[in-house]
């Protein structure tokens, strides 16, 4: 019977067309043998580890060091420090909000916040004397205990802690936005940022606020690693990191300032 396919009658009707050859044995059983799925690369950069995190969070951490103990040797003035307060401010949003990876970005941060913690610190131990070690070794200790509570799962992080603590942050600042403006017309504002018990209340609710960053701090990077985010995913860790501990120290160092007497 002949085939109404045109292919087909045009191949019988025309001499020496090219036809496949047929494959080999050899061929057939490579068909058979390769695998009918195959599975999918893996990504084509290197993945974030702990050890990239720490590295980069002793380089942001150094920085910021550095900059804190040039200001304080050189006793910057607080104008300049404010000045440096200001650009780490616009650094910090910029970071936080671009979910930044940029060394460069998050380095200038440190090291503008840097200037300004070394002169406030100079200024603080001026008035009570050996408050910055105190305030140093405070904010240690809490580093170290929120992550043996998040070590220790004591406190698990999950998308309602998440909220509620971004909740608190944006009310707590909003009070300190608030705080400021009523005391350019009132001795001491609302109350928050004086030497009497609501100073104190909110100084400690600060501080826990500051902690409960770390747990933030901490479930990214564990999420980070196990999800397979690229490297450089460790320099917002490490900004994350630094934010929140330069949060706790001014915080401490606030809050022991209200128990230490003048020299």
């Amino acid at each position: 019977m002949e085939s109404k396919n045109p292919v087909f009658n045009r191949s019988r009707q025309q001499p020496g067309a090219w036809a496949p050859p047929a494959p080999t044995p050899d061929q057939l059983q490579h068909m058979y043998d390769s695998p009918s799925y195959a599975p999918p690369a893996g990504p084509a950069y290197r993945t974030m580890t702990i050890d990239d995190v720490v590295v980069r969070g002793f380089m942001t951490l150094g920085t910021l060091i550095a900059a804190a103990a040039a200001a304080w040797y050189f006793q910057v003035p607080m104008a300049v420090a404010v000045g440096a307060a200001i650009v780490a401010l616009v650094l910090g949003l910029i970071a936080s909000f671009k979910q930044s990876t940029s060394p460069a970005l998050i380095l200038a941060y440190a090291a503008f916040q840097g200037v300004f913690l070394g002169a406030i610190s100079s200024l603080f131990e001026s008035f009570f004397n050996g408050i910055v070690l105190q305030a140093i070794l405070g904010t240690a200790f809490a580093f170290g205990g929120v992550l043996a509570v998040y070590s220790l799962r004591i406190v698990r992080v999950t998308p309602k802690l998440t909220k509620f603590v971004i909740a608190a942050a944006i009310a707590a600042i909003g009070l300190m936005v608030v705080n400021l403006l009523v005391g350019f017309f009132v001795d001491g504002g609302i109350g928050i940022r004086t030497d009497s018990p609501l100073g104190w209340i909110f100084s400690i609710a600060m501080i826990l606020l500051g902690c409960f960053f770390l747990l933030l701090d901490f479930d990214a990077v564990e999420q980070g690693v196990k999800q397979g985010a690229p490297e450089k995913f460790a320099w917002q860790c490490a900004f994350g990191l630094t934010l929140s501990l330069v949060w706790i120290y001014l915080e401490v160092l606030r809050f022991i300032s209200y128990f230490s007497g003048n020299d």
